[in-house]
């Protein structure tokens, strides 16, 4: 990925947006270098290695899973809040429209967990991670006896440990103060959800 030195991200901001953030594109080329792409949740792990790992599955219809193998990394997109900066915000002068948004590129083979219990320990956390400790938080428990293990035969579970990651945060850092502000200022009056997030993001990074 593209990333300007003014635009540069943390590792630890990066795993912060995986994990607010983490419906992801998974992107594996095929024999041919094509890439083929799968819509999906991934969670990351922290697992004591440099940069950790993600988990998730996937329908084992989906011919994706096949390609894991392949001895090639792929690619998972997260991205988070971003926004469209018009130039009429900054400061009067020849200026033109920009985008801002953090996003993170996580490198790693995704490797599939074929037992039936390995795949049930990743369909857990994830359940754990969404549905939070409510007293009314769905678990696989609240399946009929022998249902979890039956769905797993329709699913491919699988672990992706992570070789690299890149962590873009282009949030108008390459402007003067002043037109910041007023970046700031257009995006938390907007009614638009990820606008807003993004003002806030560009606070976390104001000098």
């Amino acid at each position: 990925m593209y990333i300007p030195k003014p635009f540069e991200g943390s590792e630890a901001v990066g795993r912060e947006i995986m994990q607010a953030h983490s419906w992801a594109l998974l992107m594996t080329a095929d024999s041919q270098g094509a890439p083929l792409a799968t819509h999906l949740s991934l969670l990351w792990q922290d697992d004591g290695s440099e940069h950790g790992s993600l988990i998730g599955h996937m329908a084992r219809a989906n011919d994706h899973w096949k390609l894991f193998d392949r001895g090639t990394d792929s690619l998972a997109l997260f991205w988070g809040p971003h926004a469209y900066v018009s130039p009429t915000w900054y400061t009067p002068g020849p200026k033109v429209p920009t985008w801002n948004y953090v996003t993170v590129h996580a490198y790693g083979r995704p490797q599939a967990i074929e037992d039936t219990a390995g795949a049930l320990a990743v369909l857990a956390r994830l359940a754990a991670a969404y549905e939070g400790s409510a007293p009314d938080s769905w678990s696989l428990d609240r399946l009929p006896p022998g249902n979890a293990e039956a769905q797993t035969r329709g699913i491919v579970a699988f672990r992706m440990p992570l070789a690299r990651v890149e962590i873009k945060i282009k949030l108008s850092q390459n402007r003067d103060l002043e037109d910041r502000q007023r970046v700031i200022a257009k995006l938390e009056a907007s009614d638009g959800q990820d606008a807003r997030a993004t003002a806030g993001w560009m606070k976390r990074v104001l000098p």
